[in-house]
């Protein structure tokens, strides 16, 4: 029981940092967007042109980062617990946890297990966010 206590604490504290973290890179990068000179040039901008797309790629590149960050913090719970070894299948894990692409349990030490699905359903939630604010920042621009 003291193990399932210790998952629950570590994942409640990771998910505090990676919606912070997420919470606090799409808040800066809306406020960027936000600002009457990009306001403006956002007017000018063909969603289709080179513009357009570097505005697109500059949005996902961003939210993308956002995300490895998260994934990265995660790797490195999983090294300082010892739920993992090594930084590769630390890093591997966490990448297929949080895509919620699936995994194999043999990556990380039973006792830590409920860390990993944690990650899975925070990765589900953020990568929701991220989708609902990409389509809204490519809204401003097709909107002219």
């Amino acid at each position: 029981m003291p193990q399932l206590a210790a998952q629950f604490a570590v994942a409640s504290v990771m998910v505090v940092v990676c919606v912070a973290i997420h919470g606090f890179g799409l808040f800066s990068l809306a406020r960027l967007l936000r600002t009457e000179a990009a306001v403006e040039r956002m007017k000018r901008i063909r969603p289709l042109s080179p513009r357009g797309v570097a505005f697109t790629l500059g949005i996902v590149i961003a939210i993308l980062a956002l995300h490895g960050a998260e994934i990265w913090a995660f790797s490195f719970v999983y090294l300082a617990t010892g739920a993992i070894y090594g930084l590769e299948d630390a890093l591997y894990f966490s990448t297929i946890s949080y895509s919620t692409v699936g995994y194999n349990d043999t990556h990380i030490a039973a006792d830590w297990r409920l860390l990993g699905a944690f990650e899975s359903i925070l990765g589900m939630v953020l990568l929701g966010w991220s989708t609902a604010f990409f389509f809204r920042m490519l809204g401003r621009i097709e909107a002219h």
